[in-house]
């Protein structure tokens, strides 16, 4: 069962950032906002889903709240585009808590 779980997770991380960078340039097609908000939900269910399944380990709690912290970002530079305000900061913040969900993800940062 983990291994659907992890499978999920791990793929759908890599279509969710295509479609999220789809979404970004192509902010008037509304039918890529919402099929990358399905990829949202996804990620938390799978997620949450493995983290019952390891019985909650800290460093995957950490890694959770950060992807969540990653999902509200994406979700935030797209609005702002498609309101047209500056949200160059977002980007940066995007970037940062993306490279520490990878690295968690991947084990390379653990604790």
């Amino acid at each position: 069962m983990y291994n659907i779980f992890y499978q999920s997770h791990a793929g759908s991380w890599a279509i969710l950032i295509i479609f999220f960078l789809l979404s970004y340039f192509f902010h008037n097609q509304k039918w890529l906002s919402i099929i990358t908000r399905i990829f949202y939900l996804m990620m938390i269910v799978t997620g949450v889903g493995m983290l019952f399944l390891l019985k909650f380990p800290l460093v995957f709690i950490v890694k959770g709240l950060l992807a969540i912290l990653l999902i509200g970002t994406m979700d935030m530079i797209l609005m702002k585009k498609k309101k047209a305000q500056p949200h160059s900061i977002f980007w940066i913040v995007f970037v940062i808590i993306l490279i520490l969900v990878i690295l968690l993800g991947f084990h390379v940062i653990h604790f």
